[in-house]
């Protein structure tokens, strides 16, 4: 309970600073920051309306870590500009990216093989390997987003690196860290459905998932 509270009171931190950054953006009349800004506050909600509406348990810890991945990504590196003045910045973010798109590809592939109204069962192996391929397919997904968003528009997404103008430097290595970081979680899912220990912080936050959601593991609360 305690490190809960934790948890939200820095959430709740995190967006003050994000409605001060509007705040400041108005006076300042910069306003693709001020929409920026708004567009990230509202993403950092969406854990809570997702529990909301849908009534699904999210542990707090993933909760947080995916909140302080979008502060850091968008507000922190396109409207601060962290990506331009800190070189190692993009590749720690895709590194943590293939660590949370791992967990939520592992969710969705545990859910569907312990609910009994689908007719399936998958063994650990696949079940980490498709965690390991949807964390890799999205992360391959968003560099054509920043393909596409440059060429189309100009902007400036693939950034140059390493003394490579043409930012496929910077590319490969979005895919390589975004792979290592997928690799990881899913070698430890994979311990998890294998043995059902809680050791790491994975196997801890799978297991808090299942018994926050009985009902859609047919489990009684």
């Amino acid at each position: 309970m305690q490190q809960r509270l934790i948890h939200r009171r820095l959430t709740f931190f995190l967006q003050i600073i994000l409605v001060a950054e509007i705040l400041v953006a108005i006076w300042q009349q910069q306003w693709l920051a001020m929409v920026l800004t708004i567009g990230i506050l509202l993403i950092t909600l969406a854990p809570l309306l997702i529990s909301r509406f849908f009534r699904v348990f999210i542990p707090p810890e993933f909760v947080l870590l995916a909140i302080l991945f979008v502060f850091a990504a968008l507000f922190l590196g396109e409207v601060r500009g962290y990506y331009t003045r800190y070189w190692w910045w993009d590749i720690a973010l895709h590194t943590s990216s293939g660590f949370l798109l791992g967990i939520v590809g592992f969710l969705l592939v545990h859910v569907m093989n312990e609910v009994e109204d689908i007719n399936l069962h998958m063994r650990p192996g696949f079940v980490a390997f498709f965690a390991f391929l949807f964390a890799v397919a999205i992360g391959a997904l968003w560099e054509i987003f920043e393909f596409a968003m440059d060429t189309l528009f100009g902007m400036n997404m693939q950034k140059p690196m390493l003394g490579d103008p043409s930012g496929l430097t910077d590319t490969m290595w979005d895919l390589i860290v975004d792979t290592l970081g997928a690799l990881v979680i899913s070698i430890l899912g994979y311990r998890y459905v294998r043995t059902g220990k809680n050791e790491s912080f994975l196997e801890r936050w799978i297991q808090d998932f299942v018994k926050g959601n009985p009902s859609m593991f047919n489990r009684d609360e």
